[in-house]
Formats: C-alpha cells, structure tokens, sequence
C-alpha cells in the first residue's frame, strides 16, 4: 500500500513538472517585431505581451495601440482549459470580450477571442524550438466586417 503511495506521488510530481515545463515556454516578455509581422492596418496592435503565472492561473497582459493610434490595455487570468474566461480591456469596450486557449502541445496552444460572445477571432500561438520566439497567427473580421489573417511574430525579452 505505501509503495503503490509513493508510486503515485511520484507519477503526480512527473505531470505536475511536465505542466509546468510547458507553460514556462509562455512565461515572460514578449516584444512584437514589426518587422518580421505581417499585420492587418484596420486593426491595433499587441507591442509587448506579458505572461506569468498567478496561483494556478495564467495572466496575460498586453499592452498595445488601437487602429487609430491610441494606446491600449488589457488582462485575462485563466486556465488553457478551453473555457472562456473574461477579458478586462481599456479603454473599456461596450460589449463584454473574454478569451479562451487550449494547449495542443508543449509548443502550440489554440485560442479564441470573443466579443459580446460572439467569436471575432481566432488562431494559434507557436514557440519556436529554441524558446525565443513566438508566432501568433490569427484570423477573424474587423468592425468593419472585413477578414483578416495577422501573423505576429514576438521575441521573448
């Protein structure tokens, strides 16, 4: 009994380090570079994106600027569970917008933003190989009803 005990703990410890291994890949700074981007002009931009860890939650915190030029703001703390969670955005939205993500492996999660709960876009974020960049693309319909695919590329800091 007290080595099935002991087997257990330590399998438990094994997927808690893998867990934690592969959401460290997302942890820190990350800076956009424009230059290696390509980005839709209607909408704003993400420039510097940080992910850490709160209790046994993820924050993201991105700071940016809107389409025209102004700055803006937002958090989200949540899981990778696929559930969505709400987003707190400033300059405030008038409709509610929450995110959702999903890991696909210890490299590439897949997520989705909505606005007023419907869907306005979604995509995937890869790390590369060597941890130090990130590729979001995603794809969805500006406020003025056109598609878009964006492709960002941000370097950890």
């Amino acid at each position: 009994m007290r080595a099935r005990a002991i087997a257990l703990t330590v399998a438990l410890c094994f997927v808690f380090v893998a867990v934690s291994f592969a959401a460290a890949a997302l942890m820190g700074t990350w800076k956009l570079n424009e230059a290696k981007s390509k980005l839709s002009p209607t909408l704003g931009k993400n420039r510097t994106v940080v992910i850490e860890a709160v209790g046994d939650n993820l924050k993201i915190t991105n700071d940016g600027i809107d389409s025209d030029g102004k700055p803006t703001h937002s958090e989200w703390v949540g899981k990778f569970d696929g559930k969505d969670y709400p987003v707190t955005r400033l300059p405030a939205s008038e409709a509610p917008r929450s995110f959702s993500a999903k890991k696909i492996n210890d490299h590439t999660w897949e997520f989705t933003n909505k606005y007023g709960g419907k869907v306005s876009n979604s995509g995937r974020m890869v790390i590369s190989a060597d941890g130090k960049t990130r590729t979001t693309t995603r794809s969805g319909t500006d406020s003025k009803g056109n598609k878009y695919t964006n492709i960002e590329v941000y370097e950890k800091q």
